[in-house]
């Protein structure tokens, strides 16, 4: 399986057709929206992260594109202050993927990269402020 994490803008001539079930039934793709702001006769933005084979994956993204979709795939770069995180625990209940977790018996928050997908809720809710995310959004080819 491939998976990567997509920054998508929308044009406005194209926010009210049906693309991101076009994806799953075309292309037997998964999504995970993260973030979206779509308002009717407005350009619209949605992060999403896209799953299934390569091949498909690869499909799916050049039909996004046909369509005129601005397509961006986003990098994360997620960095936990040790020090200031005192495990609370906040972070574990608002990340959607898993990443943040708590490992018992010791109680204290994991942390794992290869599951985040940067959506920034752990940001949010940390109250020491001890997680820090990076975008680095580069042009898929």
């Amino acid at each position: 399986m491939y998976s990567k994490v997509l920054l998508l803008r929308f044009p406005r001539e194209i926010v009210n057709e049906a693309i991101v079930v076009n994806l799953v039934k075309r292309f037997d793709l998964t999504f995970n929206i993260l973030k979206a702001t779509i308002y009717p006769r407005k350009e619209g933005l949605m992060v999403m992260e896209l799953t299934g084979n390569r091949k498909n994956y690869k499909s799916g993204v050049r039909y996004l594109k046909d369509l005129g979709v601005k397509v961006e795939s986003i990098s994360q770069d997620i960095k936990r202050n040790e020090e200031a995180c005192f495990h609370c625990g906040a972070c574990t209940a608002v990340c959607p993927t898993g990443a943040l977790y708590i490992e018992r018996p010791e109680m204290t928050v994991a942390f794992d990269k290869e599951r985040c997908s940067a959506c920034e809720l752990c940001v949010i809710a940390c109250p020491a402020k001890a997680m820090e995310v990076n975008f680095d959004r580069g042009l898929l080819e």
